[in-house]
């Protein structure tokens, strides 16, 4: 805050420690840390420039004395990183929010001066994001104490949402209330020079008063603050990123919106503030992704889609305002350097974060060894990370992946597809449309280019040109329509190779086609499952446990729940969630039945699945898609048809990139069974309860024999034991 020192982290002795130099550059560096061992986030100076907040992967916090190059720890998580907290303005003080075994965050204040923390805040509601007035009066936090809900569209089901206030404490229970009463009377008009007088002593009492606050030390009554809260009259949200100032209390704001299939962004931020005097809320700029706020509050650096800038803490500014041209920085790099850096980095994540301390019983100081003997030999980006995935591989579990990268060279060509299947006519030396992939043209991203009205495209037509280039065999007809993804594109279509008739249609092709191919596969197993159950069964394949799964989920479980029997195909699901979100809704039971005196009874939940299920699974199912088929058999839902799962339950949860923008990730969250109290489904995966293989060759003869498995053993069980609903009963008789 002093303006004479940068504080940093830097491994250069080998482990990442806090350093210090002028802003400058010149001179020397100074260390400041010894021994951390481990990663440090988060370094936060305090104001009078002598003591920095640290937080690292042991859920601890902690301050560095600068002078006394002492490290003191101030608190320690049970549950996650200790990454929210402030300094009151003279420093005696740290504010910060701890989780508790609720899973709700309680504030607490530290004081330096006797060395312990105050709980001040209960567990009843998740507070968090605390900060210090610069005034020694207020410590403001957000809190989610409010309800605010919305109702399924799908489902009788509600979201709370908005659940948050940001509310302030005062310090002492003498400060009077932020928000007390103003005086609504009209001041009279008095002579201009008493007036300037009287305006002229009045700051001087203030400079006065604030002397004197720096003089003296900051009292806090810590009995009853949180009795002593007050909700700022700005609304609920999804606050946090408190900064307080003297006349203004800046936060952002996350706005709920709806979460696509389309990748649009969803995450951006808003930043705003509550001014204290006018009591209002102002906007300073939205659709950002991240900001700071200078040490005097008069500026605010922010970063969005690639653009960072700095900008007045004022309202109205928008993206582009105050941009910094960080395009024209440049770094002179030592290849072979920073490549040996990235391997001691991920050598360390791995060591830091892993989620056992035994490291799967591995030696890893000798495997460091072992591996680093390969770095002279280096040639490329690639090579590195070839020797870390090796290295990790040595730990014998999931989740431990390696990629990205700073790469050399240029961008290839984008390519395009019609959403069809083509097959050589040899004689003609033409391509022949095989199939037309049928899509959903209701979704965009669904899209089929040839099953469009007013296309007269047909399977068995040939394509005989592109944008007017003839296509002619062996020329790979996917390179004429380089670059033209949804680009408006000419072909020519005949009912034979040489037909003089042939009509031109101006069609929009799709960047890839694994959508329509991935809809096609799914209808094909719909309706295999209809036919041969006559419509008795149903049929959901969810593709991951996140939120490509989830979208598919909504949209074939709810119209299937009314069916005898519902096939969940798990098969190549890729992960994400945990998929509790789906078998909690697969879980659901009719709890009773709504007669009216006309139309048919109605059961409730009306979504709550009658009928009986069955779960398909592969070997190609892992991460979420081992946890979905363990959920779904833990839950009694039914059997599970198949191949066991991958067997991948040591999740990630941590994402810290490496110094060129690569990756490597490291497996920080076990799996434990709740009922035998022991690690599970990691490097095993989940049995079937009716072991199923697809055989290659049948496979190519259009056949699903796990599929096959699941209709038969559910057509087997409907018959048994038909699911039944209670009919109407007779009307009562109350007379």
């Amino acid at each position: 805050p002093n303006g004479k020192w940068i504080a940093y982290v830097s491994d250069r002795s080998g482990e990442y420690e806090i350093y210090l130099r002028k802003p400058d550059g010149s001179g020397v560096e100074e260390r400041v840390t010894t021994g951390l061992h481990g990663y440090p986030f988060g370094l936060l100076w305090s104001p009078d420039s002598k003591k920095i907040l640290v937080y690292d992967q042991t859920f601890s916090l902690y301050y560095v004395d600068i002078e006394e190059k002492k490290l003191e720890k101030i608190d320690e998580d049970q549950y996650g990183d200790m990454n929210d907290f402030s300094w009151s303005k003279d420093a005696s003080w740290v504010a910060y929010s701890k989780n508790q075994d609720n899973g709700n965050g309680s504030i607490y204040l530290y004081s330096l001066d006797e060395g312990k923390p105050h709980k001040v805040t209960s567990d009843l509601y998740n507070d968090y994001n605390p900060v210090f007035d610069p005034a020694g009066k207020y410590l403001y936090f957000c809190t989610n104490r409010m309800a605010n809900f919305q109702f399924s569209d799908k489902e009788f089901e509600v979201n709370y949402v908005y659940p948050t206030n940001i509310v302030v404490a005062t310090l002492r229970k003498d400060v009077p209330s932020l928000l007390a009463p103003e005086s609504d009377e009209v001041e009279v008009k008095e002579d201009e020079e008493k007036k300037e007088e009287g305006d002229k002593k009045d700051e001087k009492d203030k400079d006065k008063e604030k002397e004197d606050d720096k003089d003296e030390p900051l009292r806090i009554d810590i009995e009853g603050l949180e009795d002593r809260i007050i909700g700022l009259p700005m609304g609920t949200g999804s606050y946090f990123g408190l900064v307080a100032l003297e006349d203004k209390l800046v936060y952002a704001d996350i706005p709920k919106v709806t979460i696509t299939t389309s990748g649009e962004d969803t995450g951006s931020l808003t930043l705003g503030y509550f001014d204290l005097k006018k009591r209002e809320t102002q906007v300073v700029i939205a659709g950002i992704n991240g900001f700071d706020v200078s040490d005097d509050g008069k500026k605010i650096l922010y970063a969005a889609a690639g653009t960072v800038g700095i900008i007045d803490a004022a309202p109205g500014k928008k993206i582009g305002d105050g941009i910094l041209p960080i395009q024209d920085m440049t770094a002179k790099i030592d290849r072979l350097a920073e490549w040996t850096q990235i391997f001691n980095e991920a050598w360390r994540f791995e060591r830091d974060f892993f989620y056992v301390d035994n490291m799967h019983g591995v030696d890893w100081k000798k495997m460091k060894k072992r591996y680093e003997a390969l770095l002279p030999y280096m040639a490329s980006r690639s090579d590195l990370n070839y020797i870390i995935g090796e290295m990790i591989a040595e730990l014998n579990v999931g989740h431990a992946y390696v990629g990205g990268g700073d790469y050399t060279g240029g961008g290839g060509v984008g390519g395009a597809s019609l959403g069809c299947d083509f097959e050589v006519d040899r004689k003609s030396g033409r391509y022949r449309i095989s199939k037309i992939y049928a899509g959903r043209n209701w979704d965009p991203q669904f899209r089929s280019p040839l099953n469009q009205p007013g296309i007269e495209v047909e399977e068995g037509d040939y394509l005989l040109a592109v944008n007017g280039v003839e296509l002619e065999y062996p020329a790979n007809p996917y390179s004429l329509l380089e670059t033209l993804a949804d680009k408006q594109t000419a072909i020519k279509v005949g009912k034979s190779p040489k037909d003089d008739e042939a009509k031109e249609f101006t069609v929009i092709p799709v960047s890839s086609d694994i959508n329509l191919r991935y809809d096609d596969w799914v209808e094909g197993n719909r309706r295999k499952v209809a036919e041969a159950s006559g419509g008795r069964i149903g049929y959901v394949h969810v593709p991951n446990t996140n939120v490509w799964g989830l979208a598919e989920f909504g949209k074939y479980f709810y119209g299937q729940t009314n069916l005898d029997g519902l096939i969940i195909d798990d098969r190549y699901n890729s992960g994400g969630w945990m998929p509790s979100l789906f078998v909690d809704r697969l879980a659901r039971k009719a709890t009773g039945m709504w007669a009216q005196r006309y139309g048919k009874l109605t059961r409730f939940p009306f979504t709550a699945p009658i009928g009986h299920m069955a779960m398909v699974i592969n070997e190609y199912a892992g991460s979420g898609g081992d946890a979905f088929p363990y959920l779904f058999k833990q839950a009694g839902l039914g059997p599970l048809i198949g191949m066991r799962t991958w067997g991948g339950l040591v999740g990630m949860n941590r994402n810290i990139p490496l110094i060129d923008g690569g990756y490597c990730t490291v497996p920080t969250i076990g799996f434990i069974d709740v009922e035998k109290g022991d690690w599970a489904v990691e490097n095993h995966g989940v049995d079937p309860d009716i072991e199923v293989q697809n055989l290659p060759h049948e496979n190519v003869k259009g056949r699903d024999q796990q599929l096959e498995a699941a209709i038969e053993y559910l057509l087997k069980k409907i018959e048994e034991d038909p699911p039944k609903l209670p009919k109407r009963p007779a009307s009562p008789d109350k007379y």
